[in-house]
């Protein structure tokens, strides 16, 4: 294809996610307080847990509730889509892709949207705790008031990056298929993986509580050691496939 074609394909297929959005805006409005209520709920349980705690959720100015409505209907409507755009960028890539390549990336586009959606939950579940300490810090002699803007950020980083934090091992994977990190790497510095866990942890989570940063942590333990495993079998696989394909350039072959 010439390259105006490319930039034709790639006009329409952004043209197709633009109108999917809007539509897909303009439906969540009219579910406006189903998604109100379930993205102020971990703040809600939050102050259950705190009754002797003055704490409010509030909007500020006279446009805020118009900004509330598009920030948080635009936000949803970009996660319900995300299917179909992830779906059309990839639709674009995939013609520059060999078919050895465009397997693995079926395969890793299968396994990283439940990671993803798996860390987005764990989450979402994790947050009341973070924020039950963090609001449990005001003095009684004070309100603690919330503005609902900074806390809708504060949950979308939170949920991002338990989101992210999961997918480390589909790179992970990625690399060893490349042939940038064998196995055997991953199992002599495993120690230093899972200080290097809990450090991102501790460092990523934006409520900085110790429960939070265990329910991130011991996760991304458990899969990089899936990880390891996986890397391993795969490194058995070529070395199998090519038994002198691991060598270093000046060690000894069988041959």
């Amino acid at each position: 294809m010439a390259l105006s074609d490319h930039l034709r394909e790639l006009r329409g297929r952004l043209l197709k996610i633009a109108i999917v959005l809007v539509v897909a805006l303009i439906v969540s409005l009219f579910f406006f307080d189903q998604i109100f209520e379930l993205v102020l709920e971990p703040y809600a349980a939050a102050q259950r847990q705190l009754p002797d705690v003055n704490t409010e959720a509030t909007i500020a100015g006279a446009g805020g509730p118009l900004m509330l409505y598009l920030t948080l209907c635009g936000t949803v409507s970009v996660v319900l889509t995300s299917p179909f755009w992830l779906y059309q960028v990839w639709a674009f890539i995939l013609p520059g892709l060999h078919s050895q390549e465009r397997k693995w990336s079926r395969v890793f586009a299968t396994i990283a949207g439940p990671l993803f959606l798996s860390g987005v939950v764990l989450g979402y579940y994790t947050l009341p705790k973070g924020l039950e300490i963090l609001i449990g810090l005001t003095p009684g002699s004070l309100t603690n008031l919330v503005e609902f803007g900074d806390y809708l950020s504060f949950l979308i980083r939170t949920l991002l990056v338990f989101g992210i934090a999961f997918e480390i091992p589909v790179f992970v994977i990625l690399l060893n298929l490349a042939g940038v990190l064998p196995g055997r790497a991953l199992g002599a510095h495993r120690a230093w993986i899972i200080i290097g866990s809990f450090v991102f942890a501790a460092l990523a989570t934006p409520s900085t509580d110790p429960f939070t940063m265990l329910f991130l942590a011991v996760p991304m333990v458990l899969l990089f050691a899936i990880s390891e495993v996986v890397a391993r079998f795969l490194d058995r696989r070529k070395a199998e496939a090519d038994p002198v394909a691991g060598l270093d350039d000046d060690e000894l072959s069988p041959l």
